[in-house]
């Protein structure tokens, strides 16, 4: 198990190193550019806006500035020996004026530093870390109240065949299926929100002049987010759960199982569940990476301070490095999500030898 994660680990680098090269040339392609947004004043000079692109770096060629996205434009040193003396960067005062140069300070993102927000001047990590937070929090909460009510379901349509209960579930999973993200969250917040004004309309916690909340003001204001994000979950999980478990009722070692007298309980849970897990186990694989990037409408409609919202105002504002660093943290979670999918086969099913 150990030599196949190293592996796969070290497989994955070629893998990352293109999505940054494809992410950062459609980046480039897309028209405008943060000068434009951040110099939109009409007293503003021509002299100025091209310091200000000089500035952020933007006006250098896209090869140019992917290399300098990558690998920093600070000093490299490797055993106290300089290998990289760094890129020298103009300066410039307010009046667009050049008034020296100096190495710069941008580590890139393979020393860890995915530099500044053109927006905010802060550190890319510092915007992400705060926002961070609030997408764990709903994902990881939807994403295992959807597993786990989508596999419950899915058995118990199993084991029900052509049943009222099955044919109910399969209808609804449908249904849910089909409905978009932002439609059922829309239709929820109209409904519990605004009608029957049982919820919350959006937002992480109350907003108060006080600042102070309860946990149960915070579960209040978690469960309409929960419910639209993980409502795709229940319903993908459960067809699957539903068709693998129906193949694997048919196989002998279930008919000698419930010939041994078993108990169909036991047959149903310990014995048949386990095998018709697999396909589940695929399935949470690209189910990790949209922990992250799959709750960016359910954040827009519910206000949600993550992840999400960010990276709709960074397209807004053109703002570069934010809308990197969120790429690059989605691009290592999907390879994370797949290589804990290839190790839950062997969890599964013992008969799976990875090595």
């Amino acid at each position: 198990m150990l030599k196949f994660t190293i592996r796969r680990l070290i497989q994955s680098i070629p893998t990352f190193i293109g999505i940054t090269v494809l992410a950062y040339a459609i980046m480039a392609l897309a028209p405008g550019g943060p000068v434009t947004l951040l110099g939109f004043d009409p007293n503003i000079s021509a002299k100025q806006r091209q310091a200000m692109a000089e500035s952020l770096g933007v006006n250098a060629p896209i090869h140019e500035q992917y290399v300098r996205w990558l690998i920093g434009d600070a000093p490299i040193s490797l055993f106290g020996v300089t290998i990289w003396g760094g890129r020298e960067m103009p300066v410039f005062d307010r009046r667009g004026n050049q008034t020296g140069m100096e190495i710069g300070t941008n580590m890139g993102i393979l020393r860890g530093d995915f530099g500044k927000s053109f927006v905010s001047q802060n550190p890319v990590t510092e915007v992400i870390g705060v926002r961070i937070p609030a997408t764990l929090e709903l994902g990881l909460i939807s994403l295992f109240i959807g597993t786990v009510i989508g596999i419950i379901i899915g058995i118990l349509a199993a084991v029900k065949h052509g049943g009222i209960f099955d044919q109910i579930s399969r209808v609804l999973a449908v249904v849910i299926s089909a409905v978009p993200v932002y439609l059922l969250g829309l239709v929820l917040l109209l409904i519990f929100g605004v009608i029957l004004a049982w919820l919350p309309m959006g937002n992480r916690f109350p907003l108060k002049a006080s600042g102070d909340y309860t946990v149960i003001e915070r579960v209040r204001h978690l469960i309409l987010p929960t419910i639209t994000l993980a409502s795709f979950s229940v319903a993908t999980f459960s067809r699957f759960m539903r068709a693998s478990l129906l193949d694997v009722l048919n196989q002998d070692y279930v008919r000698t199982a419930r010939a041994k007298g078993l108990s169909d309980r036991i047959v149903w849970f310990k014995h048949a569940s386990r095998n018709a897990l697999i396909p589940i186990a695929t399935l949470l694989g690209p189910a990790i990476p949209g922990v992250i990037t799959g709750a960016v409408l359910t954040e827009t409609i519910y206000a949600w301070p993550g992840m999400g919202t960010l990276i709709v105002d960074s397209i807004r504002q053109q703002d570069y490095p934010v809308i990197m660093g969120v790429v690059m943290i989605a691009a290592m979670a999907t390879i994370l999500g797949y290589l804990i999918s290839d190790i839950l086969y062997a969890i599964v099913d013992p008969r799976i030898r990875l090595n």
